[in-house]
């Protein structure tokens, strides 16, 4: 299949390489020239635009930063609604507010487009293993249309609703994992300052009422999970910076809907002081260090 893919970043390239893998044939858009090049090495074929790329594509995909670069990117001069054909399937998989996806996707429908919000779970690590969760919004038709190739970049794909409730899905999914890391933050650093063995605790935890995924499968303590973030340096994995941007696309909804998310509201502001001391490179996981004595 020829598929327009836009957007090549820590989720992009992998995803990419996955479909090109698999057999597809892709035209690859982004600014940064040393990934499209090795991509074009592994079999892919740069184009100059998204409007470009959209021309005589059988499928558009974009994996974009924040929702000003999916307008730009959709509705620009040189756009993909510039160069896509009529009753071509396309997909954002990008994390963004839902109300964008909705008016795109309105944009699109005026030119005989049918588009879809799909945006991932599962990090850089399912990105490159191919294991993602894309919570897809849109029609029934669409989804059975777009389920194969997605398939072949992830491992759990769940149509949500109609286009716009993939991000729902996932702006209230990013919002209970932000929460759940504090909690756990907290609760390590306390066991930490009143004495127990950090091991022990959360082998208690996991064990117990308060296992959640985020101390079973990525422990912000060192050395609790081998494979977890904070067992390198917190490298890797969900940047603090991206999990800023994911509460506050949470709270803003949550603002517009006039429904509170107290806890939300709080976990962001902590993620917004660890950007402010200059940690938003960092794993989100490292919001234990909020909590924790300088070492």
């Amino acid at each position: 299949m020829k598929i327009a893919f836009i957007g090549l970043g820590n989720m992009g390239a992998p995803m990419a390489r996955n479909l090109i893998k698999a057999g597809h044939s892709l035209r690859l858009v982004d600014l940064n020239k040393t990934v499209l090049a090795e991509l074009e090495q592994l079999g892919g074929s740069i184009s100059a635009s998204a409007r470009e790329a959209a021309q005589d594509a059988e499928l558009v995909i974009t994996m974009l930063p924040a929702a000003v670069h999916v307008r730009s990117v959709w509705l620009g001069e040189d756009g993909v609604l510039a160069g896509i054909g009529k009753g071509v399937p396309a997909v954002d998989c990008s994390t963004i507010d839902p109300q964008t996806v909705r008016d795109v996707a309105a944009a699109a429908a005026k030119q005989g487009v049918a588009m879809a919000d799909a945006p991932v779970s599962g990090g850089t690590g399912g990105a490159a293993a191919g294991t993602l969760t894309f919570m897809v919004g849109a029609t029934p038709e669409l989804f059975a249309t777009l389920q194969p190739v997605l398939a072949q970049m992830g491992r759990n794909i769940v149509r949500c609703g109609e286009v716009g409730t993939g991000q729902i899905a996932k702006i209230c999914n990013n919002l209970l994992l932000g929460i759940s890391m504090v909690g756990v933050s907290e609760a390590m650093a306390l066991g930490e300052a009143l004495g127990i063995d950090s091991t022990v605790l959360a082998g208690v935890i996991n064990s117990s009422t308060g296992r959640c995924w985020s101390s079973e499968m990525y422990n912000p303590w060192p050395g609790i999970v081998e494979t977890a973030p904070a067992s390198r340096g917190y490298t890797g994995g969900f940047g603090a910076e991206l999990m800023l941007k994911d509460l506050g696309l949470a709270t803003e909804a949550a603002r517009q809907a006039h429904q509170p998310v107290v806890l939300g509201a709080v976990a962001q502001q902590l993620y917004q002081a660890m950007s402010q001391r200059g940690e938003g490179g960092k794993d989100f996981s490292a919001i234990i260090n909020s909590y924790r004595k300088p070492l």
